[in-house]
């Protein structure tokens, strides 16, 4: 599985330890080196639907993590553990990703992806994010893959129709369950929260008695912090 991610990573290796003999000339080689490096750079974040390709309404990022479970996490370290995947801008790019991908279900451990708007980040703490909130159905065992897929196309087919509230998606394998959730940026405009909730009981085909719970990312924050500040204050 970490071939594939790490296939679709950008090599950003390079020498940086220059020696200083002929500096003028090496320097003037690292600087064209740098400058043809950056424009390079530049070229891969422009992602753009190719020709005759049917464009999406938003460019969206597919994001992965995994943790050991049990160990504590900073907000660093959790930013530090989710790796880019790869931004696409079309319908036809969207399937040239995702066909490479492992399903959900078929994931071990402590793993999620992640599938977001280009330009934010599948943080609580992000500026999109830090005055919203999401749904969150937890699901038994063997779900997973399909309702992360009818999640994410009912997402990119704009079919939650909440003009730019929709933030992104998540989809995190745990030993006992399965929990997807979308997020969406104003928790506080309850007819917005609740025609996506109805949405997606309706995207995923979800039976009238399952629990769906809206969790504001600020109640989130809290939690974590009052959860680690009791690991942290019992010696663990």
């Amino acid at each position: 599985m970490n071939n594939k991610f790490d296939a679709l990573k950008d090599d950003d290796s390079g020498d940086h330890d220059q020696n200083e003999e002929n500096s003028t000339q090496k320097d003037g080689e690292k600087e064209k080196m740098e400058r043809d490096k950056n424009q390079g750079s530049s070229k891969r974040k422009a992602v753009v639907p190719g020709p005759a390709e049917h464009p999406l309404q938003y460019n969206y990022t597919f994001w992965y993590s995994r943790r050991t479970p049990g160990r504590p996490t900073s907000s660093q370290s959790y930013e530090q553990n989710i790796k880019q995947i790869g931004t696409f801008a079309s319908v036809e790019q969207f399937w040239r990703f995702y066909s490479h991908m492992v399903r959900p279900g078929d994931l071990t451990g402590h793993s999620d992806f992640h599938l977001f708007k280009e330009g934010i980040k599948p943080m609580w703490e992000d500026d999109a994010n830090k005055n919203g909130g999401k749904w969150i159905i937890r699901l038994r065992k063997g779900l997973a893959s399909r309702c992360w897929e009818n999640l994410i196309l009912a997402m990119l087919g704009e079919q939650f129709m909440v003009g730019e509230e929709i933030c992104g998606a998540v989809v995190s394998v745990r030993f006992q369950e399965d929990i997807i959730s979308i997020w969406n940026k104003t928790a506080s405009d309850q007819a917005t929260t609740a025609r996506i909730r109805d949405t997606l009981r309706r995207v995923l085909n979800l039976p009238p008695n399952t629990i769906m719970e809206y969790k504001t990312h600020t109640d989130s924050i809290k939690a974590w912090e009052e959860f680690h500040g009791l690991v942290n204050s019992s010696g663990r």
